[in-house]
């Protein structure tokens, strides 16, 4: 799917069904707006279901504020036009209610984008701007003045997010990427201390080299083919149930002892399609695709581990709640979770970077699921299947985890109920 080929209504409406479907604004709340290059301002009606919007609703402002349309436009529309007005780079704006930034809103916090290198990465810093009634032009300034700062996320006083973009996917992934930031802080604040990271750090996500020699492959195999549906219905799925974000998350899966597919750097996964993962072979990359830039980490795991058939890398916020605390993650809870998880260890941040090979060593049967401090969780199995089925155990037993804590003290599997059931399943 090419998003950018959309017009302005069909943009709008897309993504105003992702956040409402998502949970990150109500029937009533939110708005999106596009500029386009002759001046026309395309932005969310007043008033209409935000989880029925068709493209006839949505509102074309002109450049002397006339508005053509069915409805009338956004009660927000000044704070669009201010900001448009003030940074003429930005071509698209998102502004939404997600509950955990409201609640980062109303105590007055920012939600710190620097726990995780590819959400700073999409973010930056964010800004922060005073309240004022909405739908006031006194809202616009205060937005907009944030914004002429160089900010391109601020959260609103009491009241919300607004982002902007060099076009709506852009400011999109900003808002969604700032929510997944500030559920996985409220889900570690329980934990302990939150670590975040320094500027030496998050440099070290930019060095990774996913610019491997091209190859042109013969015809694919029926597995290869087959690999490749699986993969995108599994992307899918994960994106989905929040596993993942529009730019956050990989998949890799070995086709035989010379190549494996790898999904590809820069495509949303809510679009991603079988045309996009990316074939590597030998070292080498699909010609004109570009790989994730996790690729060279997989490559070393297939390398090592003969066994594993499937690798993914995803940031769910409850598995990433126990990463960004640096707190143990137990998986004596419930019996398929000692099964399926057995003991997670977690790798130190730089060594994702600077030696995979340390935390391909980490990894074996025994220890097929492991965390790496303010980055991921990764998962192996011996197909796409089995690797998908602990991501999807490891979330559900942290939320089940973090949700004890509010309730009372953990009582673990005992170790004589654990040997039992190394005995009987492992």
């Amino acid at each position: 799917m090419k998003f950018s080929l959309l017009p302005p209504r069909d943009q709008i409406v897309t993504l105003m069904e992702r956040i409402y479907g998502n949970g990150m604004t109500t029937t009533s709340g939110g708005n999106l707006s596009i500029l386009d290059d002759n001046g026309d301002l395309w932005i969310t009606p007043a008033g209409i279901d935000k989880g029925r919007l068709t493209p006839e609703d949505i509102v074309c402002v002109k450049p002397d504020h006339q508005a053509e349309g069915k409805h009338a436009p956004s009660s927000e529309y000044p704070f669009h036009r201010t900001i448009y007005e003030r940074r003429p780079d930005i071509r698209a704006i998102a502004h939404a209610h997600p509950p955990a930034l409201v609640s980062f809103s109303i105590v007055g916090q920012i939600p710190n984008p620097r726990i995780i290198p590819q959400a700073y990465h999409v973010c930056g810093a964010v800004g922060f701007a005073p309240y004022a009634t909405p739908g006031t032009w006194e809202l616009g300034e205060n937005i907009a003045a944030t914004f002429a700062q160089g900010f391109n996320v601020i959260l609103l006083e009491n009241h919300g997010v607004v982002t902007g973009g060099a076009d709506l996917l852009e400011a999109f992934q900003r808002l969604e990427t700032l929510d997944f930031c500030a559920r996985t802080l409220i889900q570690a604040s329980g934990l302990g201390p939150v670590q975040s990271l320094s500027d030496a750090q998050i440099e070290l996500f930019y060095g990774r080299d996913n610019r491997w020699p091209e190859f042109s492959p013969a015809s694919a195999s029926s597995r290869e083919r087959e690999l490749r549906k699986q993969m995108v219905q599994i992307v899918h799925r994960a994106y989905e149930h929040r596993l993942m974000t529009s730019t956050e998350g990989t998949l890799s899966a070995r086709v035989d002892p010379q190549s494996f597919l790898i999904t590809p750097y820069g495509v949303d996964r809510k679009y991603l399609g079988v045309e996009d993962v990316v074939l590597i072979k030998e070292g080498r990359r699909e010609q004109h695709k570009l790989p994730s830039r996790s690729v060279l980490l997989h490559q070393i795991i297939y390398r090592d581990h003969p066994e594993v058939g499937c690798i993914i890398s995803a940031q769910s916020p409850n598995v990433l709640a126990y990463s960004v605390a640096a707190r143990q993650f137990d998986t004596r809870t419930i019996p398929e979770s000692y099964i399926l998880l057995r003991n997670i260890p977690i790798i130190p941040y730089e060594q994702l970077y600077t030696t995979p090979e340390a935390v391909s060593a980490v990894l074996s049967k025994e220890t097929p699921v492991i965390l790496v401090q303010n980055d991921v969780v990764l998962t192996t199995g011996a197909n796409v299947l089995q690797a998908f089925d602990r991501l999807e155990v490891a979330d559900f037993s942290a939320k089940a985890l973090v949700n004890s804590l509010r309730i009372g003290e953990l009582k673990p599997i005992s170790e004589e109920a654990v040997k039992d059931l190394e005995t009987k399943f492992l």
